[in-house]
């Protein structure tokens, strides 16, 4: 078990109501409230905290070191319970800084607190760190009493994975050693890139109605500006500091990917692919099989830029992905973030009441953050505390992309609401492909509950259906074009390093594939990747967006299909956690094989249709 890894892999990036609107202090987006954690950074509680977890660890050491092959199944029930408290209670410590941290990346008193508690929390897992390797040192015949045991029924998948690492755990004193030097190593840099990244000023793009946009999120909100010269400085703009900065973040990339490299030599992995896949819980037959059937039909992503073109009057180019289609996009409000979050509420409620009320809890409590701000964090993310709840993260930009984002990141935190119900902390983080499922339903949820709304607004409805389309399609082709480039990348790294030049030619290869004939990939377009943060904190995370984005659609069809009598199920699937094979669950609790073809199949008929119905009315 890693303590940095499982509270690092709680952090979810992607991108109301009862008939009474909830109380928010303006329709300004707010800032979140972090005092259910702690009361500030020089909380004497902090450090109170800190030093009983130290001691904690210390006794468990010796108590339990050397001796897990001669503990019983209830023993061992007791020395698993007792880490969950410890590690649930690290997790509070871990989180308070590093929100704070990513609300306002120039804050160097939070940094400072991110670098101390991540050295303190590397030492209590180091103290902690033998439970595991003593667990994956147990003769076959051990383990099997220990699977088998009823006392320790709740936590078989956790020993299934427990017993999967054997062929790759190092011994303990090494396993330390590659904790500590994580901090000076490729977390490092990682957090070297969000904090330089953080730091950038962008120019100014003045808009037609004399607003001024400065900060990452209210730059790349001006891509769905109807004028075409705002689009076009405000997508260079950005483009222009990661061109400035290319060599840095290509280093911290080949930085990374070197260490990734180094691991897997040192464990025994063929690759950092089958790594993460492992970590993943998805078998690389799914992983090829997504990848390839999403390859084989980038016609659709180019025939809806096509379309697209020729209701512009202009061959799209890569600034103009999501600009609006016609004029007709101009009549359309902004949606400020009270009507978004009432919005939103009424969305779920028409699902599900008691899904809606969990939802109210965000927003009474002031768990969101939406505020824009300079140096705050770009993207969005849903952070679960275990033992707590969930914190939402993003920069609300009174627009319905940003609606959808909070409709994603608030899937994320009604999903953790009930693995919180239901599950214990090593029972509590599900797989990615897993994890992603409610987000991409909400969002879905959310666009039927619009297009209802929308009934006679011809431009409204457009606008939505384009903005599903061009969603899915970043989902399924944008994604996966993502991960492909980390094969490169990775494959790469495996014979030696790279530069700057091999990562922008690579990209732009890969991302003119995708576009074809009906993009203009634009030169400023080498330098994207580098505001992809997936690739250098998680390898291969992007085909999951795909993967998840498959699924849901397989659940959401099941939905429209049976009503509501698919709610009970769904439910279950949420709460499930890590407590069962993601592939096992999803067939159990909503009749959905993520291993067989004909789900991605059916990801792409819904793609085609949607499509086909939006060429019958233009």
């Amino acid at each position: 078990m890693n303590l940095l890894k499982l509270s690092h892999d709680r952090l979810l990036n992607v991108r109301c109501s009862p008939d009474s609107a909830i109380a928010t202090n303006s329709s300004e987006a707010p800032a979140w409230d972090l005092g259910d954690l702690y009361a500030g950074l020089d909380d004497p509680q902090l450090e109170s905290d800190l030093a009983a977890l130290q001691q904690e660890a210390a006794q468990f050491r010796t108590q339990y070191r050397g001796q897990i092959s001669n503990l019983s199944p209830v023993q061992i029930l007791t020395g698993l319970q007792t880490l969950e408290l410890i590690f649930e209670r690290s997790g509070y410590l871990y989180a308070y800084p590093s929100l704070i941290f990513a609300a306002n990346t120039q804050d160097a008193l939070a940094k400072q607190a991110v670098d101390k508690v991540m050295a303190a929390t590397t030492d209590l897992n180091n103290q902690l760190l033998f439970f595991d390797l003593e667990l994956q040192s147990l003769t076959a015949e051990q383990f099997r009493k220990l699977q088998t045991a009823p006392a320790l029924q709740p936590y078989q998948h956790y020993l299934i994975n427990t017993a999967k690492y054997r062929p790759y755990t190092l011994d303990e004193s090494v396993e330390q050693a590659r904790n500590q030097a994580s901090l000076t190593g490729r977390e490092a840099f990682i957090q070297l890139r969000s904090i330089h990244l953080g730091e950038q000023k962008f120019d100014p793009v003045i808009t037609s109605d004399g607003k001024t946009a400065e900060t990452d999120a209210e730059l790349s909100a001006l891509l769905f500006n109807p004028n075409r010269d705002t689009r076009t400085r405000a997508y260079q703009t950005v483009r222009q500091v990661m061109q400035q900065h290319n060599s840095l973040y290509s280093y911290i990339l080949n930085t990374v990917a070197q260490d990734h490299k180094i691991e897997n030599q040192m464990r025994g992995y063929d690759s950092t692919l089958q790594k993460q896949l492992l970590v993943d819980e998805v078998s690389e037959p799914v992983f090829q099989a997504i990848m390839q059937g999403t390859h084989d039909r980038f016609d659709l992503f180019q025939r809806y830029y096509q379309l697209k073109g020729k209701a512009l009057g202009s061959k799209i180019r890569t600034a103009d992905l999501y600009a609006p289609w016609t004029g007709e996009d101009e009549a359309i409000a902004p949606i400020d973030y009270q009507t978004g979050v009432d919005t939103l509420m009424q969305a779920i409620e028409a699902f599900d009441p008691n899904y809606a009320q969990r939802a109210e809890e965000f927003f009474l409590h002031n768990w969101v953050d939406a505020k824009v701000r300079p140096g705050k964090r770009g993207g969005a993310f849903c952070w679960y505390v275990h033992g707590k709840h969930s914190y939402l993260l993003q920069s609300y930009t009174d627009d319905y992309s940003s609606l959808f984002t909070l409709a994603h990141e608030m899937g994320h935190g009604l999903h953790f609401a009930w693995i919180g119900d239901h599950q214990s902390y090593f029972n509590s983080n599900p797989p990615m492909v897993s994890a992603e499922i409610a987000s991409t339903f909400n969002e879905l949820l959310l666009l039927d509950y619009l297009l209802k709304q929308a009934a006679g607004d011809k431009a409204l409805t457009k606008s939505l259906i384009t903005r599903q389309l061009e969603d899915q399609l970043n989902l399924l082709f944008r994604q996966s074009t993502i991960s492909r480039l980390e094969l490169a990348i990775h494959d790469r790294a495996r014979q030696s390093s790279f530069d700057a030049s091999f990562v922008n030619e690579t990209w732009m290869s890969l991302y003119t594939e995708l576009c074809g004939d009906a993009v203009d990939v634009m030169d400023e377009h080498q330098f994207d990747w580098a505001r992809i943060g997936h690739i250098f904190f998680k390898p291969f995370y992007c085909y999951q967006y795909t993967a998840s984005n498959i699924v849901s659609l397989a659940c959401y069809q099941k939905y429209l299909e049976v009503g509501k009598a698919f709610i009970p199920g769904y439910m279950e699937l949420l709460s499930v956690g890590g407590s069962l094979d993601q592939v096992e669950a999803l067939r159990k609790y909503v009749g959905v094989d993520l291993e067989d073809p004909a789900t991605i199949r059916g990801a792409l008929s819904y793609v085609e249709g949607l499509l086909d119905q939006l060429q019958s009315v233009i």
